[in-house]
């Protein structure tokens, strides 16, 4: 990467202090996240905030972990002093800084944490033995208090297809909050709408299908009413991962407004790279580099738009590996 952040603006994105190198950890330590700091640094303006260290807990201190029945919420609690319990003190905290950060187009969390862990967080029985698992505290409060929010442990980074699933849903998020919420009208919605139409698509065909007919009908609705459910309905849709066979849907329809502007070599040309790509011979990039030069060239203004064809800035390199 280049000294040089790849966007005139950063997005504003929370972050576990401990994945900045901060030694905010139970033991003193940090878990300083290379890709964060070395690579995503140069879009991501990140704030970092870890919630254990918010409500008064020292550093070094005793671990906390989690403890209850299944099915029910569990209690953030000391390891080796279970009447030291935090859970209404992580619940405040976390529902403070949704409150105060309306801002953030995201937040990276950190794996296994009973206050950040986004998943599979071990839930421990009275007796000491985990059963079953559940997600951080504050994490809980995050998301009760901002279900929209792109979230993703820094650890399943490492995985291309989720690595792309979370960045593209943080700058479609940003493109909400900029270009819909700050001039909120039926109108911008619409266009929201039709410049995500093939990134949507690519996610999940049926929430494509779904938002497509609820514009139709909703516009004697309260704009109000409009936006908070489609942008509700629009980021559950995006966290769905996009596969081969949905990549492969999308670069096909694309293509279906170009046939009658390229010749038969070019169009067969991009449809042998599409079919390399379906039978997993190439990356998405392959195909997409090509359809997006005869698109430059050939291509309406409305699929120009398409944010399908540039979710996130191209130096990142997150569709080299999908």
């Amino acid at each position: 990467m280049s000294d040089q952040p790849l966007l005139e603006r950063r997005i504003p994105v929370g972050i576990s202090a401990c994945l900045t190198g901060q030694k905010v950890r139970y033991n003193g330590g940090h878990k300083q996240s290379r890709y964060c700091l070395n690579v995503l640094d140069d879009c991501f303006e990140f704030e970092p905030f870890c919630p254990e260290v918010a409500i008064g807990l020292g550093i070094p201190r005793e671990p906390i972990r989690l403890m209850g029945p299944e099915g029910e919420h569990p209690r953030a609690v000391g390891t080796t002093d279970p009447d030291m319990d935090v859970t209404d003190d992580l619940m405040r905290v976390g529902e403070d800084f949704a409150e105060r950060h309306r801002h953030l187009r995201g937040f990276i969390l950190m794996k296994g944490s009973p206050s950040c862990g986004m998943e599979r967080v071990k839930v421990y029985h009275s007796n000491g033995i985990p059963h079953h698992a559940d997600q951080g505290v504050f994490v809980r409060a995050l998301r009760q208090c901002n279900p929209n929010l792109p979230l993703e442990e820094e650890a399943r980074l490492n995985d291309a297809v989720l690595r792309e699933n979370f960045i593209t849903r943080v700058f479609v998020y940003d493109d909400w909050k900029n270009n819909v919420e700050t001039n909120l009208s039926y109108h911008t919605i619409l266009q929201f709408h039709s410049r995500q139409k093939y990134l949507l698509m690519a996610h999940h065909y049926e929430g494509y299908r779904e938002l497509g007919r609820y514009l139709a009908d909703a516009h004697a609705l309260p704009l109000e009413q409009i936006a908070e459910h489609y942008l509700g309905r629009f980021m559950y849709h995006m966290a769905h991962k996009a596969t081969r066979k949905s990549h492969t849907n999308v670069l096909m329809h694309l293509l279906g407004y170009l046939k009658r502007d390229i010749d038969s070599d070019c169009k067969q040309e991009v449809l042998a790279c599409i079919e390399q790509y379906r039978q997993e011979h190439v990356h998405l990039v392959v195909p997409l580099t090509l359809l997006k030069h005869y698109v430059k060239r050939f291509g309406s203004d409305y699929i120009r738009q398409q944010t399908y064809l540039n979710p996130h800035p191209y130096e990142l390199g997150l569709r080299n590996y999908i």
